[in-house]
């Protein structure tokens, strides 16, 4: 390629960018938030879904929707996603509401509770530095209830209605609170949760008084997740919380997050009868 030839083809690309770059824009789904935790002892990056018209008229409020796994690189933007889906004037299915997604800085440690020792790991699969912090859940919880709740309460136009959506150990951590804090949440959202913490005994946790919605969701995933699960769902009946039971058998542990969560949105917000 002569000197000439190759200036000119290098001057359009310049042109051609230049023209691309006055035209785009950034495509944004939300808003990224912060919240300096002194329970945690660290910064917390938030990712907010806002409805569409959110603040046109500052005294219409919304629900809220607690993702855990909810950074940018995990589940935020395929969840935000339903929600806006099931919002669709066409659709209707699901009452508009803001999605908080609490962008993670050490899962293994916040969403999992104090155990005496990591035995229980090794016939899972798992070896013990696998978890090299773990136990943190009783702050983890102090810090949705204390710090997050009244920071989202008092930054955003929020009305009643808590959800809280957790999968795998988010699921865990989720069980934990439907039992040990009924009340913090109206609507839980369980996926595949990892029961199998601490030898199970989370399954032993009587729940505290409250009549939460609740959606629970397991995989074509074995032992002990399925059975698990199984028993979970039966504890909450035998103490009066109902429970929608989801066995999605065509799905795994890593596939089953974006149909568990579709369904839960049909399965406890129904179509209206025509």
């Amino acid at each position: 390629m002569n000197k000439l030839l190759f200036l000119f083809l290098l001057l359009l690309a310049q042109h051609t960018f230049a023209q691309n770059t006055a035209t785009t824009r950034p495509f944004t789904i939300g808003v990224i938030d912060s919240l300096p935790s002194k329970l945690l002892g660290e910064t917390r990056t938030l990712n907010i879904y806002l409805p569409a018209g959110y603040g046109q008229d500052p005294k219409v409020t919304y629900p809220v929707i607690y993702l855990l796994d909810g950074g940018a690189d995990e589940d935020f933007i395929h969840i935000a996603g339903l929600v806006q889906y099931f919002n669709f004037p066409w659709i209707n299915r699901f009452p508009e509401s803001i999605v908080v997604g609490i962008a993670n800085t050490n899962r293994k440690r916040d969403f999992t509770y104090a155990v005496p020792n990591l035995d229980f790991l090794k016939p899972m699969g798992f070896d013990k530095s696998t978890f090299p912090a773990y136990g943190g859940s009783a702050t983890f919880i102090n810090f949705i209830e204390k710090e997050l709740q009244p920071y989202i309460a008092g930054h955003y136009h929020i009305a009643p209605g808590k959800t809280l959506i957790g999968q795998s150990l988010g699921g865990l951590l989720a069980t934990e609170i439907l039992l040990k804090k009924t009340s913090l949440f109206d609507t839980y959202i369980l996926i595949s949760p990892s029961l199998w913490w601490g030898n199970e005994s989370l399954l032993r946790q009587k729940p505290q008084a409250g009549k939460p919605k609740v959606y629970l969701a397991i995989g074509n995933e074995g032992t002990p997740m399925v059975p698990d699960a199984k028993q979970l769902a039966a504890w909450l009946k035998q103490n009066n919380i109902p429970v929608v039971f989801d066995y999605l058998g065509n799905e795994d542990h890593a596939t089953i997050g974006h149909q568990a969560v579709m369904n839960a949105f049909r399965q406890l917000y129904p179509a209206p009868k025509q």
